[in-house]
């Protein structure tokens, strides 16, 4: 009686195969594909099926450093990381030995083509327009495969030390660049505006004498000892009037 308990038992666990929710079940029936089991508890015939477990949760792939020549001929490393899932269970066993290690080496390859058709400052400037581009390229690619690559980030983009320091003084010669320019606008928009307030003292009458009474009160409040007065320039053109009159 336990002998038949234990076969039923070990019969029933070889039979029942438990599929995960995260998971889809392949099924082979004399080598032949015949379906597609879902999650649960799904009966297989031992020896006649065999069903292959395949996981369709988000996949990472890290792309490892790519030696890499841009089109204007400097030599980079550069690395990724790619994000994929599995939306055709049956593909991926099918079509392709080892999707993993297919999507990783497709990854390197497709990426190593993209940035060599690229100049240095376009990789620096519009890495996230270039991974967007290697990702499309990268999902057209594992279409056969039953596979959608998500995302595409590129992580690293390693530059030669002497190109570095060579960008690092480009970068300080142009904000040194930008300063003088400022600085050249803000003097040329308070030179225009000193003639314009001279025009105005100019031609008001009275406003050149509200300014130095201004000026006045302004040293009154200082503390030092020095006193200055201050004549308004008609009295001094008075003054070189009569000095002309004597000498004559």
């Amino acid at each position: 009686m336990w002998y038949i308990i234990i076969v039923g038992i070990i019969l029933f666990f070889s039979i029942i195969k438990q599929i995960n929710q995260y998971q889809r079940g392949v099924v082979f029936t004399l080598g032949r594909f015949t379906g597609t089991r879902m999650p649960g508890w799904r009966p297989i015939i031992p020896v006649v099926q065999k069903m292959y477990k395949v996981d369709i949760r988000t996949k990472t792939v890290d792309v490892p450093n790519q030696e890499v020549i841009t089109r204007d001929n400097i030599p980079v490393q550069i690395n990724a990381v790619v994000y994929y899932k599995i939306k055709d269970a049956p593909k991926s066993i099918i079509e392709v030995e080892d999707f993993r290690y297919a999507v990783s080496q497709l990854a390197q390859t497709t990426m190593r083509n993209a940035v060599g058709e690229r100049t240095l400052d376009e990789l620096l400037q519009k890495r996230n327009e270039i991974a967007e581009m290697i990702k499309v390229d990268l999902d057209l690619k594992t279409d056969p495969w039953g596979i959608d690559v998500e995302l595409l980030e590129l992580k690293d983009v390693i530059i030669p030390d002497d190109l570095k320091r060579t960008i690092s003084k480009e970068a300080e010669a142009e904000r040194e660049k930008r300063a003088v320019i400022i600085k050249a606008q803000g003097d040329r928009e308070a030179a225009s505006n000193l003639a314009e307030a001279a025009r105005t003292l100019n031609t008001t009458p009275g406003a050149m004498h509200l300014r130095t009474l201004q000026a006045v009160n302004d040293l009154s409040s200082d503390q030092s000892n020095t006193t200055i007065w201050m004549l308004p320039i008609e009295v001094l053109e008075a003054v070189k009037d009569i000095s002309n009159h004597l000498k004559k």
